[in-house]
Order: structure tokens, then C-alpha cells, then sequence
């Protein structure tokens, strides 16, 4: 082993631990300051729990409010997620698979998305969800997030499905199969990698969501957990402890999801840059 990789390795283990310290540490921080008292926390900061109180987290679970705000943000997860997959595949089969006039500029247009932020297009999103009734409606956060969400999903999907033969669809045909039955029992066990991937971070981009919700939702029943939480601190804002175990509640399943499912995550991105 060279000199130089000697003093390389080092370095790099040198800046994943300082890069996990800075994101894992607060989020620890967050978690143990649940279980301890506001005076401890007054008290000393940065201590440890002693004795451990599990009453800030057992409160939070048998609140309505929280399963509320929890089941909100699923709902919304889910159906944003079912639209980008749905959607997305579809125009990524036909922008990868399909010759025709224009194809390299739709899918200009498509990823351009990605430059657009919700917060330029407030206004005029608001507007039109008013005259399409969707305020305060969870159908009126999640269609406009699967919206937002398909650039990205175009960027990982048309790659994954470009390395795909397109001889494959001519046996199927020659087969009988339909087009639609191609695209469902060929090609989507196929993309089945990069679809996981797009599905993931698709969920976990909705759940975090703090924009959209605060623009579309205005009665406190229809708020997701972002918004939850926020709502949570502004009326218990002297219950440090309280608000430690609610924003380490609201987002443990977000977390959890994307530590199980990384290795998808993973794989399906390295399947979409070799394609």
C-alpha cells in the first residue's frame, strides 16, 4: 500500500464520522431530550436523562391529535406516491422506448421541473386549488406534490428503462402481448429496483413536506405532521421535554423507512447511472 493511500483512507474516515456527527447527533439529541424533565433540560442542555421519563412519549401516543396528524401524512404519502409511480413509469416507457418527433424536448421539459420551486408557483397554485376546491382537502397536497415529484422521477426512471431492449417488446408482441401488458407484466418486474427507489424517496419527500400542507390545509384535523408539529410547539411552547418527544415521534417513520429500504435506494440509483 502506497504512502499516499495510507494518509487518503484516514481522511476519509476522518470526514464520515464528522459528517455522521453533524447529522446524527442533533437528531440523538432530539430523541433523549424526550425522555427527560423541562427542568432537567433548563438545568443542563446538553445532559444526560436522569432519571429516564418515558411520560413525554407515552402522552404523545395516547393524544388524538397525533394520530390524526399521523394518519394525514400517510394518506397523503401514499397517494402522491401511487400518482409519481403511475405516471412516471408511463411517460419514462414512452420518453425511453418510443421514437418520435420531439421526444429529447418533452423530456427537457420534464426535468427542467426539477429547477421549479414550490415556493415561486405559491400563488398560482393556491388559486387554482380554490377554483378546483381542493383547499383544505388532503387530495389538494398530494396531487400537487406527485406534480412536483415526477421531474425527478423522469430523471431516474427514462435512464433505467433506456437500458432495457427494446427487442424485448418486439418478442412480446410477436407473442400477442399488448402494449399495456408489456408495460405491466414485463417491463414493471423489470424497473422493479428503480421504482423502489423513486417510491421511497417519493414517501419520504411527502411526509417532510412543510410548504404545500401550510399553503392547502387549514382546519387543524386535516394537518399533517409537519404541520403538526409546528402546531404542537406554538401551543406548548414552554414544554421543551413535550416538544423534543413529539418531533422525535413525528419523525421516526420517515426514518425508519429510508434506514430499512437504503439498500433499494441504493441499488436502483446505480442501476439508473449505468443505464
Amino acid at each position: 500500500m502506497t504512502a499516499r493511500r495510507w494518509t487518503v483512507i484516514p481522511a476519509t474516515y476522518l470526514v464520515a464520522i464528522v459528517a455522521i456527527g453533524i447529522t446524527v447527533v442533533p437528531l440523538l439529541f432530539v430523541v433523549v431530550d424526550g425522555f427527560r424533565t423541562n427542568g432537567d433540560i433548563n438545568n443542563s442542555p446538553a445532559g444526560w436523562p436522569h432519571p429516564w421519563v418515558a411520560g413525554n412519549y407515552t402522552s404523545i401516543l395516547s393524544s388524538a391529535p397525533f394520530w390524526e396528524f399521523l394518519g394525514n401524512s400517510a394518506l397523503i404519502a401514499v397517494v402522491a406516491t401511487a400518482v409519481i409511480l403511475a405516471l412516471g413509469s408511463m411517460a419514462a416507457l414512452a420518453l425511453s422506448q418510443y421514437e418520435f418527433k420531439g421526444r429529447e424536448f418533452f423530456y427537457t421539459v420534464f426535468v427542467s421541473g426539477i429547477l421549479f420551486p414550490i415556493g415561486v408557483g405559491a400563488l398560482p397554485l393556491y388559486l387554482l386549488l380554490q377554483r378546483l376546491g381542493l383547499l383544505d382537502n388532503q387530495f389538494g397536497v398530494a396531487i400537487p406534490e406527485a406534480a412536483f415529484g415526477l421531474p425527478l422521477t423522469m430523471l431516474i426512471l427514462r435512464p433505467f428503462l433506456r437500458a432495457i431492449p427494446s427487442e424485448l417488446q418486439d418478442a412480446a408482441m410477436v407473442d400477442g402481448a399488448s402494449r399495456f401488458r408489456y408495460f405491466a407484466q414485463i417491463l414493471i418486474p423489470l424497473a422493479k429496483p428503480a421504482l423502489i427507489t423513486v417510491g421511497l424517496l417519493a414517501f419520504v419527500t411527502s411526509w417532510n413536506q412543510y410548504l404545500l400542507p401550510l399553503l392547502v390545509l387549514q382546519t387543524s384535523s386535516h394537518f399533517t405532521l409537519p404541520l403538526g408539529t409546528y402546531t404542537f410547539q406554538t401551543q406548548y411552547s414552554q414544554n421543551d421535554a413535550g416538544i423534543m418527544a413529539f418531533t422525535a415521534m413525528a419523525m421516526l417513520p420517515a426514518l425508519a423507512v429510508f434506514v430499512f429500504a437504503q439498500r433499494y435506494i441504493v441499488a436502483g440509483a446505480a442501476g439508473a447511472v449505468k443505464g
